[in-house]
């Protein structure tokens, strides 16, 4: 792990972005609403795996900080008639970023909409995951949200 004793207490703040393929088959069935599966409601369940995949990131990536965080969101938004995006934004004060958090919860999150819609399509794609913000620390990072171009 990298020592951190040394660096300030900042609020740290890390924006990540994901992409997902799902079909028009899965689209028309949520139809901009819940669809609900033998495990469950997918898009709120979804949710409830990555914010716990966010707390649980310094168990699943060797050397990452356990941190007390501050707060987690998870939105979803449709993006046309085949593909969603997810988003996760995770926040605290202290010593270290909390890009993985972010990075982690996203990729979990698609996960779950992955295995939760499997029995309707196999075709998915989980695509594009990446950091979209990074703020506090050394540097910070922005990259462009591909939802935010025509805006």
């Amino acid at each position: 792990m990298v020592n951190v004793i040394n660096k300030q207490v900042t609020k740290r703040r890390a924006v990540a972005r994901a992409e997902m393929f799902l079909g028009k088959e899965i689209i028309d069935l949520l139809n901009q609403n819940e669809i609900h599966t033998k495990k469950g409601p997918v898009f709120q369940t979804a949710v409830i795996a990555g914010i716990q995949a966010v707390k649980k990131t310094a168990e699943l990536i060797p050397m990452c900080h356990p941190i007390p965080l501050d707060g987690i969101t998870i939105d979803i938004e449709f993006l046309n008639d085949k593909d969603i995006a997810l988003k996760c934004a995770v926040e605290m004060e202290g010593k270290t970023g909390v890009e993985m958090e972010a990075l982690t919860g996203v990729s979990i999150a698609a996960l779950t909409i992955y295995d939760m819609c499997k029995a309707i399509s196999q075709k998915m794609i989980i695509k594009e995951v990446k950091l979209l913000e990074k703020t506090g620390g050394k540097s910070d990072i922005k990259n462009d949200d591909p939802s935010k171009q025509n805006q």
